[in-house]
């Protein structure tokens, strides 16, 4: 009986064979000729409308390090974090004591020389009238000579006196030269050093503004290069960001854009583009923007802001976004060409939320995939749903 029942079952298994061997044929031939099914919308032309946000932290307008052009004992400092300053108000004194000596000094090393070129001023005129007076009693004498009325010796005499006249007359020259030239020079010089020096212990703000931050108190030196104080101006308040490569061209200086900040929902401040970077920041094509907000008061550098754009880019090709798909930075789309699909290169332009314009690949009329993309390669034949 046992045997007879294995018997039996390889009889069963033998027979069923053949029909499970021709069920998987037919279904590898229909395999290698089935057809994806897919939707198609065809392109046409329009523009594509869409909403753009700038988002980041507001910051000044400017912001000011304020140091010391020259070291120096710190006598006062009159302001604190948070004061509110004007341009040109006085932040830092530093000790005058050892400069105040010095300038007197230099006032008078200036009065002495200005005194010493006064007269060697006087030293020429006097100079000039006895050069003047030798050259007329010389030709005096020498007219008597020529007509016999006068000796030589007297004339040799008077010769010698008009050389010494010339001689002294040339150096009260030299001597007004260096009195005016290089003695006083050096002296104003050095007092008007001095003066900037001295000017240089007044440190005051550059512009008008909060003071953020201070590092110095009474009693400190302070040295070139070190902030001292940190004065930001926020009447108004810049907003960073960046946007795509194909907003850019929408953009431009002077254009006006409503501005959210999060700190304070529901109010809308009114902002400025002012700068639209030329070169990206990064490898993904975004290009920085910069937004000027005008402070009401209420607002403080740090918030966090949103500027939102309403732009509609230029005419084009209008296609769903469905139908785009990327391969090593390249945007592509599907093109139904009678029953298969070419893999189609696109150049983008303004995306929407579910529309997107083409620049270049597409014509109007041209119908492209929007279903099952991600399951098609070029040449796959399709059928249209």
């Amino acid at each position: 009986m046992r045997t007879w029942g294995k018997k039996l079952l390889a009889l069963i298994l033998l027979s069923t064979l053949p029909f499970v061997m021709a069920g998987c044929g037919a279904n590898a031939s229909a395999g290698t000729a089935s057809e994806v099914p897919v939707r198609v919308e065809v392109a046409s032309k329009g523009k594509v409308t869409t909403n753009i946000e700038v988002a980041g932290a507001l910051v000044p307008i400017e912001t000011v390090n304020i140091g010391a052009k020259m070291p120096g004992e710190v006598v006062s400092v009159k302001a604190q974090v948070g004061d509110t300053v004007k341009a040109g108000q006085l932040l830092v004194q530093l000790d005058t004591e050892e400069l105040q000596a010095q300038l007197e000094k230099g006032e008078a090393a200036v009065s002495g020389a200005k005194d010493q070129a006064e007269q060697a001023k006087l030293n020429v005129e006097m100079a000039k009238i006895g050069l003047d007076q030798a050259e007329k009693t010389y030709n005096r004498i020498k007219t008597l000579v020529d007509n016999g009325a006068a000796s030589q010796n007297q004339l040799d005499e008077v010769k010698m006196k008009l050389d010494q006249a010339r001689t002294q007359y040339e150096q009260s020259l030299k001597q007004y030269e260096i009195a005016t030239g290089s003695g006083l020079t050096q002296a104003e010089a050095g007092l008007n050093l001095l003066k900037v020096q001295l000017k240089n212990t007044t440190i005051k703000s550059p512009i008008n503004g909060i003071v953020t931050n201070r590092n110095i108190d009474p009693g400190e030196m302070a040295a070139p290069g070190v902030p001292l104080l940190t004065v930001a101006d926020t009447s108004k308040l810049k907003l960073k960001g960046t946007v795509a490569q194909e907003v850019v061209p929408l953009l431009k200086v002077g254009q006006e854009v409503q501005v959210n900040v999060d700190a304070i929902p529901g109010q809308m401040f009114k902002g400025k583009v002012t700068q639209v970077g030329p070169v990206s920041v990064s490898t993904g094509q975004r290009f920085p923007v910069e937004i000027i907000i005008d402070n009401p008061g209420i607002l403080k550098a740090g918030m966090t802001a949103r500027a939102e754009f309403k732009l509609t880019g230029k005419e084009g090709i209008i296609i769903p976004g469905a139908a785009l798909k990327i391969d090593n930075g390249e945007d592509y789309v599907f093109v139904v060409e009678g029953n298969t699909v070419k893999r189609t290169p696109v150049i983008l332009g303004l995306k929407g939320e579910d529309k997107v314009t083409v620049y270049q690949g597409l014509k109007a009329g041209d119908k492209v995939v929007i279903s099952n993309v991600d399951l098609l390669q070029d040449k796959d034949k399709v059928k249209i749903e």
